[in-house]
């Protein structure tokens, strides 16, 4: 089983980041065959400048291999370093309707909130189903506003499929975790970079203690009992404590005595404790560039040599 996942090159990562996806893909390294690009191609979409672009790019790769991504159980790329997959975008392209692609959920909304409307953003679905068709990906994990561009990419697939009377395109299944909880950011609201409520993973020890200090709370004093069932902060400590450690934290909240600064301490230093050994590999791999790009054009040699065979295969089937 071939799994596929695309990777948003967009910077800083916040803890919403690493339990919504980033703990799953990396787990994911075990459960099947691994394809993990970092989505160049895709964030000129959105990113113009060319120093901005390579630095999210390095970023996520370090971020990712920091993280737990193994080049040895996965295949790590840059999407830019197999040029085979806008080949078989343009190839795709005329086997995908105008009407499919004015369907696009994702380009309504991205023009909705006043993102340019352009040839590379409408034809955004083409270039990811390039992305899933071309490694035979059998499965696709996907959040539920990417399920769309999953089916789409199946019916560009049967379109050329039925026009060429073949099967050499894979259909791939969207997968959706319907158990994933959404993390709540410090406001109580999704976690999200666009909300401005979110905890980095990886910032300085000030803007981290900052973020977890900003929690929303109620106003209870000190002397007062206080509900964790309602509490940010509590929901917040769901992700990093174990059962006996929520059940002491639930009589804490119960005992008088300590106020809501107590218990963002106590994440604070929960947070810190979780991430310090990434964030000490992440450090390592920040000061050696060389190591990084080597893992990268490793992934992408691996990558290459899959796209080339399929390649082959398509050229002849239309006659190119």
């Amino acid at each position: 089983m071939r799994i596929l996942s695309g990777i948003q090159p967009s910077g800083t990562i916040h803890i919403g980041n690493y339990f919504g996806m980033i703990k799953k893909m990396v787990e994911g390294q075990n459960d099947g065959e691994l394809f993990a690009f970092i989505a160049s191609y895709h964030a000129l979409t959105t990113v113009k400048e060319k120093e901005l672009l390579e630095k999210n790019i390095f970023e996520a790769a370090v971020n990712f291999l920091a993280l737990g991504m193994d080049p040895e159980k996965s295949t790590f790329w840059v999407q830019h370093h197999v040029k085979e997959v806008l080949e078989l975008y343009w190839i795709l392209s005329n086997h995908t309707s105008m009407g499919l692609l004015e369907r696009a959920h994702s380009y309504k909304d991205k023009t909705a909130r006043g993102i340019q409307a352009n040839h590379g953003l409408f034809s955004y679905p083409v270039l990811m189903a390039a992305d899933i068709l071309l490694f035979d990906s059998n499965i696709v994990p996907v959040g539920k506003d990417q399920i769309q561009h999953v089916e789409m990419t199946r019916d560009i697939a049967n379109s050329f499929n039925n026009h060429y009377k073949t099967d050499i395109l894979v259909l791939p299944e969207a997968k959706v975790d319907e158990v994933v909880a959404t993390v709540p950011g410090t406001d109580g609201a999704k976690m999200s970079k666009s909300y401005g409520n979110t905890i980095d993973m990886f910032g300085s020890a000030k803007t981290i203690k900052k973020q977890v200090m900003g929690i929303v709370t109620d106003s209870k004093e000190l002397h007062e009992p206080k509900d964790y069932t309602t509490c940010n902060i509590y929901k917040l400590c769901e992700l990093f404590m174990n059962e006996d450690e929520l059940n002491e934290l639930q009589q804490r909240y119960a005992t008088p005595g300590e106020g809501y600064g107590h218990f963002k301490m106590t994440l604070l230093d929960k947070i810190n404790e979780h991430f310090a050994p990434y964030a000490a590999r992440r450090e390592e791999l920040l000061n050696n560039p060389k190591e990084v790009n080597e893992i990268l054009a490793h992934g992408a040699q691996k990558a290459r040599k899959i796209a080339q065979v399929k390649m082959e295969k398509i050229r002849n089937i239309v006659g190119l």
